[in-house]
């Protein structure tokens, strides 16, 4: 690139960062759009609306007809938002918290009332009821005259497909009509043309797509278990409140000051590149947070920090690769061009193993899990398209403008190949006792308090309690004043508090009181802020994480473990890579549980945020290391397995540390500016990052040898070549 072509390229760059960074401060038009403010958050970060039904009738509902009905009403106030929450409130009771939603009448009016729904032939024979549809969605269908006309199109559960062939098949000849009862009243009648066999049904004859909207609403809503009725709607704030908003904020921020710097005063020129591409990065991230429709919250927070550290790991792969190539004796030009060819196997296969985990944790999994996975996958793409493409024109332009000089860009020194592999017995029974440990304290308070890690509201639910003070409050002023006088008749730290919009009213989850507690907690509310007792209501809550949320969970990342270790067997050619890796990613998810368990973090819906961004964290950085020892296995041959381990660990040493030293930065301060909540989040989450690059650096290349010598060798070709210093 000559001088001329490198200043357009910054100019356009440094145009467009500015215009960007406009949109994504003060949006465009009245309504802000495309800006950070317009961006979709959650209950945590901006509240919502929470809608309470009751089961009709007099008996209690049975339990597992209460979980089916919970499950299903999850997976549909879900089109809502990922980050929707269902729980039962007392024994017939169900809870719904709607991010991002301030008009409850309008939620209420779209997702129907919940009732009965039934099937029923012309002679009034019920042939399926509500729980036999999977699901009912409005579309449209071209019709015999090449019109696109609105209809409903049904899916039929398994019991619910036979039920509904033997109907269609007896009622087809006559074209009979079968009536869609719902709360006593006909809602559609369509008649039946032919045999529906396949469980695929659809309704013609819809006046509009609204109809057929409000048509699948009703289906959906009336394939409950229970019948409900709303007792009560609310709007309720923020439950971090806006100064844990702020101060999260100000985290970022300095995080992203601090890694910048970091960059440039390691890396000088590229440094300075990749500071500036960081910038845009996350400029693009919060135009296509806004433009996606993705509800932010803290486990999505998550994503953004863990695609913030690959955006920078991939930089940092691809300054180490120049920094070789110019101490092999290369010009600065080829060196950048030859750098950036050599590293972008390690970053595609780094960067597509983590995009494989995001893509199975969308598909399979819900709620926070699902928006955790949507952040991630975002920021991936957005990170590899600033890293490879973004940085290099940048690189290219200060090229241009006559910085040619190698002392600018850096030269990669000779370094002593250090000894990881002889070390093995150490870092294996180390990692052992480690994890042995965390064993051991769990089962002692399993023991001990009948749980054997510190479980939060969100996973085993607890007592929420409604109070109606003679003044309005904030969030603030009720963490400061409030919550430390329940905490101290709770003995529990875990404490969330939301307020009813419009009011004076707050409703404060804790774990599970007795008797005797909330009688105590009146009497302090009574005392200490003049409460009147009678407007004062507990109710048991369930957990808001569901075990079918959970299991989903659980499902989801053994899944996308398990293609990672095919997408690593099909790349590297040889399984043993892949079950290293997947082995470590087992070991640092245990390593992190043991210090929930030994310190007793809460574990609650942030917990499994942290676990799934250890998750990528961790085979990423391995991945890295693989590539490395791939690349010297086809140059060198094998005869010198060991020595080849640690010359390839060492080459990418300061990778490893680099890349965990700015990502754990960035959760460092996000630890220490943020208020209690984050800092449950932040502590695992460093920890994790921590013991990720150790088990990359210390574990997973041992690791790969000892499987090697227990399969057996493979058959390659060995040359007998000296060992090589390391450049790093």
């Amino acid at each position: 690139m000559n001088r001329k072509k490198g200043i357009l390229t910054l100019i356009v760059f440094f145009v467009l960062l500015a215009g960007l960074g406009y949109v994504s401060v003060f949006g465009v038009g009245a309504d802000r759009s495309g800006s950070a403010s317009s961006i979709k958050q959650g209950l945590d970060l901006a509240g919502g609306v929470s809608i309470t039904y009751q089961v009709v009738g007099d008996e209690e509902p049975d339990s597992a007809d209460m979980s089916d009905t919970i499950y299903k009403l999850q997976q549909r106030v879900e089109a809502y938002s990922t980050e929707a929450q269902v729980y039962q409130e007392g024994a017939d009771r169900i809870n719904i918290e709607i991010p991002g939603v301030s008009d409850a009448n309008a939620v209420l009016e779209e997702l129907g009332r919940p009732g009965s729904l039934v099937f029923q032939d012309s002679a009034g024979n019920t042939v399926l009821d509500g729980t036999d549809i999977a699901d009912a969605q409005a579309g449209y269908q071209t019709d015999s005259m090449g019109n696109q006309t609105p209809v409903v199109q049904l899916t039929m559960t398994e019991e619910g497909t036979q039920k509904f062939a033997e109907a269609t098949e007896a009622a087809a000849p006559t074209h009979d009509i079968i009536y869609i009862i719902y709360d006593g009243q006909v809602v559609s009648s369509p008649a039946v043309n032919d045999p529906i066999t396949d469980g695929q049904a659809v309704i013609t004859g819809m006046a509009s797509f609204e109809e057929a909207q409000n048509l699948a609403s009703t289906i959906r809503i009336g394939g409950l278990s229970l019948e409900l009725e709303e007792l009560r709607s609310n709007v309720v704030g923020a439950q971090l409140g806006s100064e844990a908003i702020e101060k999260s904020l100000l985290a970022g921020a300095i995080g992203m000051a601090i890694v910048m710097i970091f960059m440039i005063a390691v890396y000088w020129v590229p440094g300075l590149a990749s500071a500036l591409a960081l910038g845009l990065y996350v400029e693009l991230m919060v135009l296509l947070l806004y433009g996606f429709d993705i509800t932010l919250t803290l486990p999505g927070v998550a994503g953004i920090i863990l695609s913030i550290g690959m955006a920078v790991d991939a930089n940092v792969i691809i300054f180490a690769r120049i920094r070789e190539e110019i101490a092999s004796g290369k010009t600065v030009k080829a060196a950048m061009k030859i750098g950036f060819q050599k590293a972008l196997s390690a970053i595609i296969d780094g960067n597509v193993t983590t995009l494989i985990a995001a893509a199975v944790l969308g598909f399979l999994g819900s709620g926070t899990v699902r928006g955790f996975a949507q952040t991630l996958a975002l920021g991936i793409v957005v990170s590899m398209f600033t890293a490879l493409f973004v940085t290099r024109s940048l690189m290219n332009a200060f090229y241009g403008l006559g910085i040619h000089d190698e002392k600018f860009y850096g030269r990669a020194k000779e370094r002593k190949t250090i000894r990881f592999v002889s070390k093995k017995p150490i870092f294996f029974t180390a990692s052992i006792a480690v994890i042995a440990a965390g064993f051991i304290f769990m089962g002692m308070y399993q023991a001990r308090t009948g749980q054997a890690l510190n479980y939060s509201l969100e996973f085993v639910g607890g007592t929420s309690t409604s109070v109606t003070f003679n003044e309005d409050m904030s969030i603030e002023e009720l963490d400061a004043q409030v919550v430390p006088l329940i905490e101290e008749i709770t003995g529990d730290g875990n404490v969330q508090t939301q307020k009813v919009e419009g009011s004076t009213q707050v409703i404060f989850k804790t774990r599970t009181l007795d008797a005797e507690e909330r009688e105590e907690m009146n009497q302090m509310l009574a005392d200490s802020f003049g409460v009147d007792a009678s407007t004062t209501t507990a109710e048991s809550i369930s957990s808001t994480i569901s075990g079918e949320t959970r299991q989903e969970a659980f499902i989801a990342v053994i899944v996308s473990a398990f293609f990672m270790l095919l997408y690593v067997w099909f790349r590297f050619k040889d399984v043993r890579f892949g079950a290293s890796a997947v082995a470590a990613l087992i070991h640092d998810v245990l390593v992190v549980v043991a210090f929930y368990a030994a310190v007793r973090v809460p574990v609650g819906s942030t917990f499994i945020a942290c676990i799934l961004t250890i998750v990528g964290y961790s085979i990423n950085a391995t991945i890295v290391i693989f590539d490395r020892i791939r690349e010297n296995l086809r140059s060198e041959g094998s005869e010198e397995l060991p020595e080849l381990v640690d010359r390839s660990i060492t080459q990418t040493l300061s990778r490893s540390i680099f890349t965990s030293l700015t990502t754990f930065i960035m959760v460092a301060v996000l630890y220490a500016i943020g208020v209690s909540s984050i800092r449950e989040f932040a502590l695992p989450l460093m920890i994790g990052i921590a013991c990720g690059t150790y088990s990359s650096v210390c574990i997973t290349g041992a690791l790969w040898l000892v499987l090697r010598k227990i399969g057996g060798k493979n058959k390659e070709q060995s040359t007998a070549k000296p060992a090589k210093k390391a450049k790093a």
